[in-house]
């Protein structure tokens, strides 16, 4: 696939994004690609920042540095850091879900869908009061909004409660609807949140079936934070891993899920743990890839920032701010390190897993 090829084929496209909040920063040269009608997923511990990525994309914080590029199928591109965030949804058609579920808990389910109409609504009725005398443009416009409506609550499994409130609803039927709302707009990149958070088996399930339903069906690629690996392996096209705001593997499922430093990050294992890990995985290759190079293109150079690049123990700022960071912060950072280390022929001839159980450490961090 040439390169023209590959950038018709990406309806998104970050390039080297920053995202810096005083001496802090966040995302550090970030780039990636999410391919039009596929599932990308970005994954990473809490903190890393992958919600901080969907707020530059979605309009609601304005990068400190780089590219986010839409191209939509019509042909037409836009530059989303340079769009008010209005904007962003109606004309770039970038649609999105939050972590935190946002309905209007005391509508209907099928009121909520149409709020999402309001726009095409209100151009129909001219902006004015048109709409409550019957004209022939706003009776067709509000009867195609009505079935777009029940279109997407069949598409959830919420037809037979249309008529309920949506705070009346299972946490996973919110979550659902959250998404038919979203799909109302017409929206041809879907950026969720974290949905599949706090769902029981049974309602991960009716998500996946309902996201997979969206990418065969509509057109409309998606683009999806989420800490549920049972999601993520099962329908994800592409996944993109993310550690202190720095990309550290990008790749299919299979590959990113054997990539030593998406164990290391992610479990966040000790440092004499991760060959234990690895064994226990069940793919024994993959531990020769500890004695591999790091790959230049997964992350930054030494002149990104401390978040972002090599941690050291302390960084200067321009502005004589310094910020203390603790040695070993970063988890892939010390799989690259140790593959660095020279290793005698002798120790590599005789080195054996040990098969020693270790625990998976749980990571904290900031949102």
């Amino acid at each position: 696939m040439n390169a023209t090829t590959q950038m018709n084929d990406a309806i998104l496209q970050v390039e080297h994004l920053s995202m810096k909040f005083g001496g802090l920063v966040a995302i550090g040269d970030l780039s990636f690609t999410a391919r039009r009608g596929e599932i990308t997923a970005l994954i990473g511990p809490n903190g890393a920042g992958k919600t901080t990525v969907f707020n530059c994309i979605t309009g609601f914080y304005k990068p400190s540095e780089g590219m986010i590029t839409l191209n939509r199928a019509d042909g037409s591109s836009y530059l989303l850091e340079r769009l008010p965030n209005h904007e962003i949804p109606a004309r770039a058609k970038v649609a999105r879900t939050f972590q935190n579920i946002r309905l209007f808990s005391g509508m209907t389910l099928l009121e909520n869908l149409l709020v999402a109409q309001h726009n095409k609504l209100m151009k129909a009725s001219g902006y004015t009061v048109l709409g409550l005398f019957g004209f022939s443009g706003y009776r067709k416009a509000s009867a195609e909004s009505m079935e777009l409506a029940r279109h997407w609550l069949e598409k959830a499994d919420l037809v037979d409660r249309a008529d309920d409130p949506a705070g009346d609803l299972p946490y996973g039927a919110q979550r659902r609807l959250e998404i038919a709302r979203a799909m109302c707009t017409g929206p041809e990149l879907l950026c969720l949140d974290e949905p599949a958070a706090g769902l029981n088996p049974k309602e991960s399930a009716a998500l996946n079936e309902l996201l997979m339903d969206i990418k065969n069906n509509t057109g409309t690629s998606i683009l999806l934070i989420e800490h549920d690996m049972s999601v993520v392996m099962q329908i994800s096209d592409h996944v993109v891993v993310l550690e202190y705001g720095r990309k550290i593997s990008d790749g299919n499922p299979q590959s990113v899920r054997t990539d030593p430093r998406v164990i290391a990050a992610y479990l966040g294992v000790d440092d004499e743990e991760v060959e234990t890990v690895l064994t226990e995985v069940g793919d024994e290759d993959v531990i020769e890839q500890l004695d591999i190079g790091p790959d230049a293109a997964h992350g930054p150079g030494t002149s990104s920032s401390y978040l972002a690049g090599p941690v050291t123990d302390t960084v200067g700022h321009s502005e004589g701010e310094r910020v203390t960071v603790s040695k070993g912060a970063s988890k892939a950072a010390q799989v690259d390190a140790r593959a660095n280390l020279p290793r005698k022929p002798s120790e590599r001839a005789t080195a054996k897993p040990t098969g020693k159980s270790s625990t998976a450490k749980p990571r904290g961090g900031r949102k």
